[in-house]
């Protein structure tokens, strides 16, 4: 059981997503208090990989009030906690695949901590933006027919 704090619905929209991985984030205790009230925000945010880590830019948490001059800056880089040898296989992605690594979700999961789930993605063309969007309005339109006929 995890509780969704956070998606990134502009991922979805603007990537294929392929392999998806569950990873810790290094959050202050701050943060964490911030996190959990769903103080966040994924405008603009993107994972790169640095001096053999992985670290999360842009990923905006709020200020926790309470915490008065304990708080951090909120668009600090965050670092990911993740084992070598899957930073190696995103950094293959990376390198040879030419994939990017983003943000898709902040879960709390059942234990409590805070989980970041990163996902390897290859950029949409307009093109391919304009077809998904088709296809997702002819899934609804069928959706409310369907839910029509059933209440009769």
């Amino acid at each position: 059981m995890k509780k969704t704090i956070a998606t990134n619905k502009k991922a979805y929209r603007d990537y294929f997503l392929s392999d998806a991985i569950e990873c810790g984030i290094e959050l202050k205790g701050s943060e964490v208090k911030s996190v959990r009230a769903g103080k966040i925000n994924f405008k603009d945010t993107y994972a790169r990989l640095d001096q053999g880590q992985i670290y999360v830019h842009n990923l905006h948490i709020d200020q926790y009030k309470q915490a008065s001059y304990m708080n951090v800056e909120p668009a600090r880089p965050r670092r990911l906690l993740l084992h070598k040898q899957e930073i190696r296989k995103f950094y293959q992605a990376q390198v040879i695949k030419k994939m990017t690594l983003i943000p898709t979700k902040v879960y709390i999961n059942k234990r409590g901590f805070v989980k970041l789930e990163l996902a390897l993605g290859k950029g949409k063309k307009k093109f391919d933006k304009r077809e998904t969007i088709k296809k997702r309005d002819i899934d609804r339109s069928l959706e409310r027919a369907l839910r029509g006929r059933q209440k009769r």
